[in-house]
């Protein structure tokens, strides 16, 4: 699956209750499992943090989706060439700058 058919599933799947809730709703829905994600790779199982970040990826496109971002578009727009720091495909940017 790629990250456009993702986007679209969880557009599929949920966007009337996400365009009702807002982005300020669904912002906090994304911290919230941020937190559980924080969890459980403090002390979660393997399966407790993959389905975390599974949960958070869906947050994070739900949100995209109530602003009409086409992730794919974006990564690819500002990672696809390289970082956008220096350029490089292996980051060389000095650890005290982002990313």
């Amino acid at each position: 699956m790629t990250l456009r058919e993702f986007q679209q599933l969880i557009r599929t799947m949920y966007h009337d209750k996400d365009a009702s809730r807002g982005v300020e709703g669904t912002f906090m829905w994304l911290t919230e499992e941020i937190g559980e994600l924080a969890t459980a790779l403090r002390s979660g199982t393997h399966e407790e943090r993959s389905l975390e970040f599974a949960d958070v990826l869906a947050w994070l496109a739900t949100i995209a989706n109530v602003v009409e971002v086409d992730l794919e578009e974006a990564v690819a727009r500002k990672y696809g060439t390289g970082c956008p720091g220096c350029s490089q495909l292996a980051c060389i940017c000095p650890d005290a700058e982002k990313p």
